[in-house]
């Protein structure tokens, strides 16, 4: 047995499979103290499972299956000591291009993007998906006239408390907070609609994250780079501060995709893509306002999700359009990366997310 071996997790990338040859969904060996990775094991002829989710017991996967208008949710065995995934079963999303995914013991969600709908699915005893529940279609559109000519629903978030379920809507320059009961057997009330908040005009809210006390959340805007910081408090919203990730003086084109916040709530980090491809630090206060104090590149084109390692020490970042994931060392005290050199080659990777090995 080695000195690290008890430092071993299942790294797992969901993928683009129409943009180059890729079998799906990957499942690589990581080492969280060295960041040595081996490649474990793949799915086999999955459709674009650009988003993945893995159960609470870590024994089932959900992904989408991002086709237009065929697009699926698929359920999965998921072996953590080996890594192989197995089809359990797929439904239709209920709505075109779903990129967004979570789920509990209960319910799988899904946010679809062009069909601008949250989809429902229950689980059912073998870890499968059952037909949707519920489906939402939000309506409406904003001031861009190229990117929200409709609803195009984002993303979807469990609030710390599970009891609330967020959706940025890209389409609607809005985010829906709806209350969640996952034991209800209505069906039809499974999410209900408790508050909406307005962003900026055309921004388009794209991801969020929750400060890891809950009591502020962060929405990354992808259409123009905007960072607006809230506070949480009892259901209540207000706005704290509203910065930008795009720099000073840059007149390319911005794509503003990801954010996450370290555990320890000191750091924020956030992607852009376009013709930035970069990724920005900020310090995160008491108070809930944040500073940047680091913008670098991040090696490569479109930087889509990012993923800090289990041990936080490093940060993993997926170049959806140069085809590599690239390892950035994280100093947890001051927040700042450096680059490793270290990288997964691999086509078209978009979602990344650590489970423990076994």
């Amino acid at each position: 047995m080695s000195l690290h071996a008890q430092d071993n997790y299942n790294l797992i990338v969901g993928t683009y499979t129409n943009a180059c040859p890729s079998k799906g969904i990957y499942v690589y060996d990581f080492n969280a103290s060295t960041g040595e990775t081996k490649l474990k094991n793949t799915s086999e002829d999955v459709i674009n499972p650009s988003y993945v989710t893995v159960s609470g017991d870590n024994k089932f996967l959900y992904s989408v299956n991002e086709n237009g208008e065929e697009s699926t949710v698929s359920s999965f065995k998921y072996n953590a000591a080996t890594g192989k995934i197995e089809l359990i079963n797929k439904k239709d999303s209920k709505g075109a291009d779903p990129c967004y995914i979570i789920n509990d013991d209960k319910h799988v969600i899904v946010a679809n993007y062009s069909g601008g709908t949250i989809a429902v699915f229950g689980k059912d005893k073998h870890g499968g998906i059952t037909k949707a529940k519920q489906v939402i279609k939000h309506n409406g559109s904003s001031i861009n006239k190229q990117r929200q000519e409709s609803a195009h629903v984002h993303m979807v978030y469990f609030s710390p408390d599970k009891k609330y379920v967020f959706a940025n809507d890209l389409g609607t320059d809005k985010i829906y907070v709806y209350k969640y009961d996952k034991d209800t057997d209505d069906e039809d009330n499974i999410l209900i609609l408790a508050n909406t908040i307005d962003v900026k005009g055309g921004s388009g809210p794209r991801h969020l994250v929750f400060s890891p006390n809950g009591v502020f959340f962060y929405v990354l805007q992808e259409l123009d780079g905007t960072l607006t910081s809230y506070s949480y408090v009892k259901g209540k919203v207000e706005k704290v501060q509203e910065t930008t990730i795009v720099a000073n003086g840059f007149t390319g084109q911005t794509g503003a995709a990801d954010i996450h916040i370290s555990h320890d709530g000191k750091y924020l980090y956030a992607t852009n893509r376009g013709d930035a491809n970069t990724i920005t630090v900020f310090k995160v206060h008491a108070n809930g306002r944040i500073n940047q104090v680091q913008q670098i590149t991040t090696e490569g084109q479109g930087p889509r999700n990012f993923a800090f390692g289990p041990k936080e020490n490093y940060l993993l970042v997926a170049n959806q359009i140069s085809n590599d994931i690239i390892f950035f060392k994280r100093d947890k005290t001051t927040g700042l990366l450096t680059d490793t050199g270290k990288c997964i080659e691999l086509c078209s990777p978009v979602c990344l997310v650590f489970t423990p090995a076994k």
